[in-house]
């Protein structure tokens, strides 16, 4: 059988969050066995890098894209529009990868065939929340690299290191509680993630040092397969420790935002850290590893592209305008999402701590003019 032309499309390439990772991985995935992706994202970077020394085609713009894909991979709604209306007779799929992003949020259109949620709670943001039909819905589990994330030593009786791995993580999210709750036990912890600027290209080298780790989705996951104990914990709020008796349900929750149900508090990550059991975090690392390889993620897509391929190959062909209409419908619900994030953006600045002490020195007389000093040195400089 001929391998597929796919066009992998994505909001960015330029960080190392959850997308981005996932996309890096079903892209070399997919030319392990034989077929030819290509991704696009507006923004690249280190996993844009990444991919080209692997020589996948990595592109920011569509026009230099000299081929029509067999089918669009979609992740984000702008970017998956977006090659809709550049290739107007390739059918798509969307993969529902969050649960609050609007850059998430699954768009209409004649020709997206089939819609994905990684998790079951993705799956009712689609169905229940967008009225996409059942029966055009799917669920793919995430998968972890079992060839990069190896297992570790077995771990000891007590733990004694921990890793917050979270591009969430800071001094205003969860980082504070972490820190506290393992003070209280005798714990030293470290951070992985951006919000820290502590972004960790291959964590996979780092993972085994640590015998329990805060995270949550993907980075759980890949804790979990590397062998060590996992805390759910992220700025959402926090879950349990990851034992073989909540594993099937936690897992198909993808270890994610359902899972957070509690508050971030030292208190209660005390309590997680206290159920910490070597020989069942063994147990539910060996169950990850035989049921999550990400080989199996890369087999369920392509069964998927083959399925919306043939069913499009089928069907009549949309009407151009229906495709306009779709596409007008997206940019009318796309503008009203950006003001409403940008009116939430406004309103947080102008609660915050910062401009309110601002506001009240530009009040005082002498700070007024001190201010106002400052201001023409910083616009002469240039900075």
């Amino acid at each position: 059988m001929p391998g597929l032309k796919i066009l992998i499309v994505n909001a960015t390439l330029a960080s190392l969050t959850g997308t981005e990772t996932y996309v890096r991985d079903l892209a070399l995935g997919l030319l392990r066995k034989g077929h030819s992706p290509i991704v696009y994202a507006p923004e690249l970077g280190q996993i844009a890098q990444q991919l080209q020394r692997s020589t996948v085609p990595v592109v920011d713009n569509l026009n230099r894209v000299g081929v029509v894909p067999d089918i669009i991979h979609g992740n984000h709604n702008t970017e998956l529009i977006t090659a809709l209306l550049h290739f107007e007779s390739v059918p798509a799929v969307f993969y529902c990868h969050s649960w609050r992003d609007w850059i998430s949020s699954p768009p209409a259109h004649p020709r997206i065939v089939a819609y994905v949620g990684v998790d079951d709670t993705c799956r009712d943001r689609l169905v229940c929340e967008h009225g996409i039909p059942e029966k055009r819905v799917r669920v793919h589990l995430h998968g972890a690299d079992l060839e990069r994330f190896k297992p570790r030593e077995p771990l000891p009786d007590r733990p004694s290191r921990a890793l917050v791995f979270s591009n969430n993580a800071n001094q205003w999210t969860h980082l504070t509680a972490v820190k506290e709750a393992c003070k209280r036990t005798g714990i030293e912890v470290d951070v992985i993630g951006s919000g820290m600027n502590a972004s960790a290209l291959l964590p996979e080298s780092l993972l085994p040092k640590y015998d329990l780790v805060f995270a949550k989705a993907r980075c759980a996951l890949e804790a979990l397969a590397v062998g060590t104990a996992v805390v759910l914990c992220d700025a959402a709020g926090s879950g349990p420790l990851v034992t073989t008796g909540e594993l099937d349900r936690l897992r198909r929750l993808n270890f994610g935002i359902r899972a957070l149900s509690e508050k971030v508090d030292p208190d209660l990550l005390v309590r997680e850290i206290a159920r910490y059991d070597p020989r069942d975090a063994m147990e539910v690392s060996r169950r990850i590893r035989a049921s999550s390889d990400l080989e199996s993620v890369v087999d369920d897509a392509l069964a998927l592209y083959r399925e919306v391929i043939a069913e499009f190959r089928d069907r009549t062909p949309s009407q151009s305008t229906d495709e306009s209409r779709a596409v007008a419908e997206y940019l009318r619900w796309m503008t009203l999402a950006v003001r409403r994030k940008q009116a939430e953006c406004e309103s947080l600045l102008a609660n915050s701590l910062t401009l309110r002490l601002r506001n009240r020195l530009g009040r005082l007389p002498l700070m007024e003019r001190v201010l106002t000093r400052l201001a023409r040195v910083v616009q002469r400089n240039g900075t």
